[in-house]
């Protein structure tokens, strides 16, 4: 596969998905064109289907005559495939191997929680789920305070693999505060991550694609019938 095949991104301007593979495509000054799901949630594109026949979900970044899904499984593919700096993951093995079990752990716990919180039908169910998203950051705050060796990321001094990772969290996160009024990241708690989010939201590679609060908040206002 040659690096200046055409590539195409076909994602959501919502999904903290699609985010992922944004920023690493920016970070590798990759050109390429965005194709924006005019309505995801109700119906898919013939484009969208074909290229992730299995899942038809976004994010699928098509490159050339081939497609590539899930988010972290491009992010990982944008790093390979284009060889120029910075590099995305780490390069020493067991860096790589701790990279990918928190990111997965991100997908698999965190969002867990998120999704448990929004899809509560009451609220005993939203108080515990919030209870193990907060388990979930905590955790997450430990793993930044010893990855990033006091530095300002997950990776050292630069966005890595884990923040792209990991920043996926904040427009949910950001979301759920503003419905039921619980900070999930204080400065008692989780300090670090707190410093880090914003470093994350106001890095040029992330600024132009994540949406504001006011953003989220409409969108799931709509998304889920909230008055």
């Amino acid at each position: 596969m040659a690096q200046n095949d055409t590539v195409k991104l076909i994602g959501y301007w919502s999904s903290p998905f699609a985010l992922r593979a944004r920023v690493a495509l920016h970070l590798k000054s990759v050109k390429y064109e965005y194709l924006d799901e005019p309505d995801v949630i109700k119906s898919k594109s013939e484009l969208l289907i074909k290229s992730n026949p299995i899942h038809k979900k976004i994010p699928v970044l098509i490159h050339g005559d081939v497609s590539i899904c899930e988010s972290l499984n491009i992010v990982q593919y944008v790093d390979e495939a284009w060889s120029s700096d910075p590099s995305i993951l780490p390069s020493q093995p067991y860096d790589r191997a701790y990279a990918r079990f928190w990111a997965q752990y991100v997908d698999d716990k965190c969002f867990e929680s998120l999704n448990a919180a929004v899809g509560a039908k009451d609220e005993e169910g939203r108080m515990v789920a919030a209870g193990k998203l907060m388990v979930c950051l905590g955790i997450l705050e430990e793993t930044f305070q010893k990855s990033s060796k006091g530095l300002v990321f997950f990776g050292g001094e630069n966005i890595g693999y884990l923040d792209i990772a990991c920043g996926t969290l904040l427009g949910p996160i950001s979301v759920i505060e503003v419905f039921s009024g619980v900070k999930f990241l204080q400065e008692e708690t989780t300090p670090g991550l707190i410093k880090w989010a914003e470093r994350f939201k106001t890095h040029e590679a992330v600024k132009p694609y994540m949406a504001s609060v006011d953003e989220y908040v409409a969108f799931a206002k709509q998304k889920f019938s909230i008055q």
